[in-house]
């Protein structure tokens, strides 16, 4: 147990919260974690009624561990990831591993690799060097910090970087060097060109010779879940969840008077909440009967902030939440009864069983450890095929970031080009199981509606598994 933090005492003191504070809270526990998660309730703001928020936010999540709590036990991760480093760097023919954080640009590598805190130096440098019996772990930076001292070499009275690499690459003469260049995803090409020559300068041309990619270890390193992390990003998931329900329901869609933006303001000030950031913008699109669905880049378009949720619309939501360095990402359909009706018609129950049964494909039958994404997606598409469903599979991996480096399992990965080596999946990987079907509807008049769907979930031998419970019913806003 530890105190409550001060900004929870404090909204305590102001009588923001629905209950009274304990004097304590857990603090690294994660099934009270989970349950806190699962009850903490932002109120609905005035912007679900139609108009602007006005007000104090309540109800601050009192079980998500403080920002300093979360700290710490990201910090323990960081031992399982040193510890896990060396073999990577050898399966991946890198003998020095280098990660630099930029001034005002931080690299979304250097809070997986060093201490998760802030970084403000002119240009920080992490080294990881293959010294044959051990892991070296070495901090150019232009200060010393005891929290990065347990993790790096930093000496007290810093040394200039260029005459540390000199003689760091002096010392060990790593065959290979490996930088982020060369990579396709951002997180895997991320040095900067002058960083690159500042870099060829202070080591010289042998050095510069030997600089190469680290895109593949970079995905493993990324795309590597722990044991321990699992009950954290189950919790995260969860609060993800709660938020979505929270959204597609009465409390905020007032029929005829809530607009698109409006959920999505709430959306906003509920994560502002809970203590949680979004690592993309919260987006809705709705259906409507008679209106036909426009598209963008071959999706259903995402709808207009100024677009009026009516009676009888169908509703999707995707949002996700960033928080103890995780990303979640959760896609949801709700329907908004009409005046007089208690359930949705039997035509948009049957498109979502279609849904469902993509998912199974997808997930249950065709995925298994080792298996090239490509041949997942192939088989799966063919399954639908057979059945007679229109199907569309986008998914990709998830956890550290929310668009994440590993196998994804859509069109792309089955379209990779001849030379390139098939992407297995993982065991233990993380990934958002992205897809949809469209489904003729007959109380629409024969109109496709597209159910749309996305659940993070964990791969076993025996297939994905969801973190959550997926949805097979819809979520019901009533007329009122």
């Amino acid at each position: 147990m530890s105190p409550a933090p001060a900004i929870v005492r404090s909204a305590a003191a102001a009588g923001l919260l629905g209950t009274a504070l304990p004097a304590a809270l857990p603090a690294a526990l994660p099934a009270a974690l989970l349950a806190a998660l699962l009850t903490a309730v932002p109120p609905a703001s005035a912007a679900a009624q139609g108009a602007p928020a006005a007000g104090p936010l309540r109800n601050p999540t009192p079980g998500l561990p403080s920002w300093s709590e979360q700290i710490r036990i990201r910090e323990r991760w960081l031992v399982t990831r040193h510890e896990q480093l060396l073999p990577m760097m050898r399966r991946h023919g890198i003998a020095m591993w280098v990660v630099v954080n930029e001034e005002f640009h931080d690299d979304p590598l250097t809070s997986l690799v060093a201490p998760p805190r802030p970084y403000t130096g002119n240009r920080d440098f992490f080294v990881f060097i293959d010294a044959g019996d051990r892991l070296r772990r070495v901090a150019v930076t232009g200060y010393s910090e005891d929290n990065l001292k347990r993790f790096f070499e930093s000496p007290d009275e810093p040394v200039p970087a260029a005459q540390q690499f000199r003689a760091l690459y002096q010392q060990h003469q790593p065959r290979t060097i490996g930088l982020s260049i060369g990579g396709r995803r951002g997180v895997q090409r991320s040095l900067t060109h002058d960083t690159w020559q500042f870099l060829a300068e202070a080591m010289g041309p042998e050095a510069a010779a030997r600089f190469t990619s680290a895109a593949g270890l970079i995905e493993e390193y990324c795309d590597t879940r722990l044991p321990d992390e699992m009950p954290y990003y189950t919790a995260a998931v969860a609060l993800t969840e709660m938020l979505a329900k929270r959204a597609l329901s009465g409390e905020v869609i007032t029929p005829g008077r809530t607009t698109v933006g409006d959920v999505r303001n709430w959306l906003y000030d509920a994560f502002w909440a809970v203590g949680v950031r979004t690592w993309f913008q919260q987006d809705l699109r709705v259906q409507r009967a008679g209106v036909p669905n426009p598209t963008s880049r071959g999706f259903l378009a995402i709808a207009p902030e100024s677009t009026v949720i009516r009676h009888g619309d169908v509703v999707h939501l995707d949002v996700g939440i960033s928080v103890m360095g995780f990303d979640t990402d959760w896609q949801k359909m709700a329907y908004v009864l009409k005046p007089g009706e208690r359930d949705v018609p039997e035509g948009l129950k049957a498109a979502m069983r279609n849904t469902n049964t993509l998912q199974d494909a997808l997930m249950k039958t065709h995925s298994r450890p080792g298996r090239p994404a490509g041949e997942v997606y192939e088989a799966t598409m063919a399954d639908m095929k057979a059945r007679g469903i229109e199907a569309m599979i986008y998914s990709h991996p998830i956890g550290v970031h929310g668009h994440g480096l590993g196998a994804s399992i859509d069109f792309r990965s089955a379209r990779r080009d001849a030379n390139e080596l098939p992407n297995p999946l993982r065991p233990g990987s993380y990934i958002s199981i992205e897809l949809n079907t469209a489904t003729p509807v007959a109380e629409w008049g024969g109109q496709k509606v597209f159910v749309m769907m996305e659940d993070d979930a964990h791969l076993t031998d025996q297939g994905w598994v969801f973190f959550r419970p997926r949805q097979e019913a819809w979520y019901l806003v009533p007329a009122r």
